[in-house]
């Protein structure tokens, strides 16, 4: 029964008793308790206990009971909505599929510890939502009395795991662990995997009005989501939040201010009385507080929202589990008065499974995102004020004095490389650390950008060079830095390692000069990662093992060196399985050791090496004359492989020919039994380095041949990965996005370019866009017919002065190497590396020359001085050129006479009349043909001063035959290399060599005198 009360001066009295049904009657106390009769039905003042009055009275609560019978709350039905949650997260994972065919599967890892009930059952509650959606999940199960340690640990596995995008941590853990333990875990996991969202750091940005999450706590974010759905208008409502949890209380009462509500928290500590009269003021009351139906509908005002997040249990013997779960809110009576109401279960449950998945693949867009951005932050660069500078003023050239390159490279502070690495894409786990600014990049990072469109790719080439080199790797730094520093473009410069030989010897190091250097230019030039001495060491082993192979057999009967070679252990006999790939060459079709015969056993255990034939020498990576006169046999080694990944290298160690036999056949790394060793000490070498520039973009460093006895570039690997990183999405339009890799081919462009083009790019499939040949007037005017240059020796004034008379002379040079350029259909991009004492005159005459002999543009670059500022117009014009698709092509086919190929190179390049093979070319030819190696490509040996075989033969020589001394096979590396006039491949140091000036500070324990 309900006493209808009515007002009368602001004071409530008896009107009359009123019998009305339970429902009703909730719906007159809340009505009355927040004065809403007052003041949607205001009442006359009457004579208490009149018949009129009472009239009056029932006639208002009739009206009042319709009015609010008519307003049942409307049910916020959260399964529903979640379940459109994750179907919105299903299509969108399709969509970005199909529109981005590189978009990672979003993935979910769960680690749990131990095996509560509760825990199991929430943890396959979502498993089952992540397959629905297409989210790959994993689950962690760990021991119950694992360690905060223990836990830590796995969480770090799973933030460097690039694959996984969400990270959760199933609370509780076990009680071994405590508070504070589960803090530590909490705040081990990544905030950039957090989609639980409870990272100090997401939950401090939470917190904050200057700032936001990566991601919000599920079961809050759900709660807002929720009461979006409603179509309330959140700002300046008055909200009350039951409960001050981390897990919900403080977080949606964090949300709810952030949406501009006045938020009231009421906990535990809040006086009974304080929080029914806020309630009772309340547009939304959300409770978490864990109270089984706590919250009474006459502590609502009408028409609130009630969002209940309680989750008790209370008996109910109707139950089969004797047991009915119910929220914070007496339901029945509080749906009579709310506008909207979320039921236990079915309202906020569901949510916070929905917003887990939605969060996941947040993540996965964003670091897919993030890898995509490439946002590069350069380095600023420093110039120091002893840099050579120079001003026309009346034609009167004013100089300062040199700071060395060494100098200028340890005044800058290089990033760490594991940031770099970050900026361009590279994720931690294909990144292998070699202190604090050098890298190893994994060979899987080719596999992951697969589908990505290659970037532009360009050699950087030159004209014959002087002795002292014209500037092909400063021009490759500077040009790179302004690509990429100054262009905010991607650029990766892929180099060469350089050898202790021009290190120690007279041309010094390979990381370029001044302000276009590779940093750390200590490290660069000298042991870097190794990577030349695991090449020493397998080379090396290999001259052991055919020595000690020829001992053997010179000492042995067959039936002995075949029990050595094949040994019974523990009773037992077998072939090693690089055994059974001679056997298979030898057409033996055996795999019992016992079963060979007699003759295949001699065929089997004796190489039979013949002497005269062996093409491996010992090395060591420094220039010395003395070896070369220690030789296992006559002749030189494999030169310069170019690999494309671990299997290709290992098949190219196997396939190595280091000799004949004396029946005619080639014996093999493999035929010796030691292909896999050869392997194992490459394992890491094949890895290219990742290093920066002054500037602090990207640089490759992989592999080191020279161009003048071996095809003079770095490796496949190293500018495949940089293409890729360099490139665009299938289905990308902003051609902003593309990027450039300039990759250095060593000496003019008769050798690194020409070789490049006909060996590196065959073996590889790249196409390359264009070419950027570097002039200086240097150069140009010694093929003029200048006087000589010698290292170490003051230049003549030709040199130091204008002179455009021979220089113009010289130009000639230059305007061949674009005409040779062009017959391998590739746009051609003329750089002139400015020095100091280059007149305008002799700037303008090389650019106009090269113009007029067919270059795509010619451009005067300052990079040594400026860094990538001084290269930004030679930059532009490389974009500009590399508009379009490339035109590229061979030379020459593979398919003709290896005579052939040698003279297609001679003439057409060199522009000789023909060639002319020795006697033991002649004969060499006859045998790698008879042995199936025709169809290689050619490796030109001979010097880099001269488009022909003579150093003497300056400028453009014509008239001339090429005379080949032999011709080599390099088997593994894939070509043949001939030995043009008495071209010498193992160079000697001279008489006042480098390392005079190189040593340690004491002090510092810096490199000086390194250049």
């Amino acid at each position: 029964m309900l006493t209808l009360l009515s007002l009368t001066n602001s004071s409530w009295v008896i009107v009359r008793p009123l019998y009305l049904p339970s429902k009703h009657a909730a719906v007159l106390a809340a009505a009355a308790a927040a004065q809403t009769i007052q003041d949607d039905y205001p009442l006359q003042q009457f004579q208490l206990g009149s018949e009129e009055d009472a009239y009056e009275g029932d006639r208002i609560v009739e009206k009042v009971v319709h009015d609010m019978s008519d307003s049942q709350a409307k049910i916020i039905d959260g399964t529903a909505i979640a379940k459109e949650i994750r179907t919105s997260v299903r299509d969108r994972i399709e969509a970005l599929k199909k529109t981005n065919p590189t978009f990672p599967t979003p993935k979910l890892v769960i680690i749990q510890a131990g095996e509560r009930p509760d825990s199991t059952t929430y943890v396959k509650m979502k498993a089952k939502a992540c397959a629905e959606v297409g989210i790959d999940y994993a689950h962690v199960a760990m021991p119950a009395d694992a360690t905060a340690a223990q836990i830590i640990e796995e969480v770090q596995k799973l933030n460097h795991d690039s694959s996984v995008h969400g990270i959760l941590v199933q609370m509780p853990l076990g009680e071994n662990v405590g508070l504070e333990g589960e803090r530590q875990v909490m705040e081990s996991v990544s905030p950039m995997k957090d989609v639980d969202g409870f990272h100090a750091y997401n939950i401090g940005h939470l917190s904050s009005r200057s700032s936001e999450p990566l991601f919000t706590p599920c079961t809050p974010s759900g709660v807002i989501h929720l009461l979006t759905t409603t179509g309330f208008n959140l700002a300046g409502s008055n909200v009350v939040v039951l409960g001050r949890s981390d897990i919900v209380g403080n977080p949606v009462a964090a949300m709810l201010r952030k949406k501009d509500a006045t938020v009231t928290q009421c906990h535990s500590r809040t006086p009974k009385e304080t929080m029914i009269n806020a309630l009772r003021n309340a547009d939304v009351v959300v409770s978490a507080i864990g109270k089984p139906e706590y919250v009474k509908a006459e502590w609502l005002k009408p028409g609130t929202i009630v969002i209940d997040v309680g989750t008790n249990y209370i008996p109910d013997s109707t139950k089969k589990s004797g047991q009915r779960l119910v929220g914070d809110v007496e339901f029945s009576q509080a749906s009579g008065v709310a506008s909207h109401i979320t039921p236990v279960p079915g309202g906020v449950g569901p949510m916070t499974v929905a917003m887990l998945i939605s969060n996941t693949l947040k993540s996965a867009e964003r670091l897919w995102e993030k890898e995509r951005a490439r946002k590069l932050v350069p380095l600023k660069l420093n110039v120091l004020e002893k840099v050579p500078r120079y001003a026309l003023v009346m034609d009167q050239r004013q100089f300062l004095t040199f700071h060395s390159d060494i100098e200028i490279a340890v005044a800058q502070t290089p990033k760490p490389i594991t940031h770099l690495a970050t900026e361009i894409g590279i994720r931690p786990d294909e990144l292998e650390s070699y202190g604090k600014y050098k890298a190893k990049v994994e060979l899987s990072i080719l596999d992951r950008l697969a589908k990505r469109k290659d970037g532009k790719y360009i050699v950087i080439s030159g004209i014959t060079p002087t002795p002292l080199g014209e500037g092909k790797s400063t021009t490759t730094i500077g040009l790179a830095q302004a690509i990429g520093a100054h262009l905010g473009r991607p650029a990766f410069a892929c180099v060469r390692q350089p050898s202790q030989g021009p290190t120690f010897g007279i041309k010094g190091g390979a990381a370029g000069g001044g302000y276009s250097q590779v940093i750390p230019m200590d490290e660069f030039n000298l042991h870097l990662t190794g990577d030349i001495h695991a090449v020493s060491a397998a080379n090396n082993l290999l001259a052991a093992a055919l020595d000690a192979r020829m001992f053997h057999e010179s000492t042995q009967t067959d039936k002995a060196l075949y029990n050595r070679l094949v040994p019974t252990v523990k009773g037992k006999r077998a072939f090693a399985p690089l055994m059974f790939k001679r056997l298979k060459k030898l057409g033996i079709d055996k795999t019992d050791p016992n079963e060979l015969t007699p003759e295949e056993i001699n065929r089997f255990a004796r190489l039979d090496v013949d002497p005269a034939t062996i093409t491996w020498n010992r090395v060591v990576d420094t220039n010395d004359r003395f070896l070369r006169k220690i030789v296992v046999g006559k002749g030189e080694a494999e030169k310069g492989f170019e690999l494309t990944d671990l299997k290709d290298m290992r098949e190219r160690l196997g396939a190595m020919v280091v000799a004949t036999s004396k029946r005619g056949e080639p014996i093999t790394a493999d035929d010796i039994g030691v292909g896999g060793a050869l392997a194992v000490l490459m394992k890491d070498a094949i890895k290219p380095n990742l290093m920066q520039t002054l500037e602090g973009t990207p640089v490759f460093v992989h592999a080191g041949p020279f161009a003048n006895i071996a095809h003079g570039n770095s490796s496949i690997l190293a500018d495949r990965i940089a293409l890729k990183l360099a490139g665009t999405e299938p289905g990308e339009t902003d051609s902003t996005r593309e990027g450039y890799v300039l990759t250095e081919g060593g000496f003019g462009a008769d050798m690194g370019m020409e070789k490049f083009c006909n060996i590196k790019c065959r073996v590889s499939g790249l196409t390359p866009d264009a070419v950027v040949i570097v002039a200086t007037t240097r150069a140009l005017k010694m093929h003029g017919g200048g006087p000589e240059v010698t290292p170490g020796k003051p230049l003549a004034d030709t040199y130091t002065k204008e002179d455009l008379e021979t220089l113009g002379v010289g130009i000639g040079n230059l305007e061949r190497h674009i005409e040779n350029a062009k017959k391998f259909g590739l746009k051609v991009i003329v750089g002139v590396n400015q020095f100091s004492s280059d007149s305008s005159a002799e700037l303008e005459l090389i650019c106009s020359r090269a113009m007029q002999a067919g270059a795509d543009a010619a451009v005067v670059s300052n990079h040594w001085a400026l860094g990538g500022a001084g290269a930004k117009d030679l930059a532009e014009a490389v974009v500009a050129a590399c508009e379009g698709e490339s035109t590229f092509k061979f030379l020459y086919p593979l398919d003709i006479p290896i005579v052939d190929k040698i003279s297609a190179i001679a003439k057409e390049i060199y522009r000789a009349d023909g060639i002319e093979l020795s006697e033991l070319a002649r004969s060499q030819v006859e045998l790698y043909e008879k042995q199936g190696y025709g169809n290689l490509p050619i490796c030109m040996a001979k010097t880099q001063y001269s488009f022909s075989h003579d150093p003497k033969l300056k400028g453009t020589p014509t008239g001339f035959t090429v005379p080949i001394r032999a011709v080599r096979l390099s088997a593994g590396a894939g070509f043949l290399y001939p030995l043009l006039g008495d071209m010498q491949t193992m160079p000697g140091l001279s008489t006042r060599p480098g390392f005079w000036e190189v040593g340690l500070d004491e002090e510092t324990g810096r490199v000086v005198g390194l250049f």
